[in-house]
């Protein structure tokens, strides 16, 4: 299989919920590598905090999670090389209009998930 990702890339990762009831959660970080179908990350997990059922980065602790890449469980997203993963937020302008963004110009909209 060839790669898929590279070492360096940044990508957002949607993490599938099984149930309604499942937490909501993201991940953002940077390909250290990838080989076969799995890629190790190291990043950031966002989840959805309560009140106001918004996302919000889970803490400020670098994580390095394996991303299996053809589980059917995430999606990917694969960021542009300037987008500065340490200042990623989430804007949410309702609870179906969610944006991620690092304060640039850069924007991924999430609305239509």
């Amino acid at each position: 299989m060839s790669e898929v990702l590279s070492a360096g890339e940044k990508i957002h990762v949607i993490h599938r919920q099984l149930f309604e009831s499942d937490t909501r959660r993201h991940f953002v970080g940077t390909v250290d590598a990838c080989g076969g179908s799995l890629a190790r990350v190291t990043g950031y997990l966002f989840s959805v905090r309560m009140p106001g059922n918004e996302f919000a980065k889970h803490d400020p602790t670098l994580r390095t999670r394996i991303i299996p890449l053809d589980s059917g469980m995430v999606l990917i997203n694969v960021l542009p090389g300037h987008v500065d993963i340490e200042k990623i937020t989430y804007k949410h302008r309702s609870p179906h209009h969610i944006l991620v963004t690092d304060g640039s110009d850069w924007v991924l909209d999430l609305s239509h998930l």
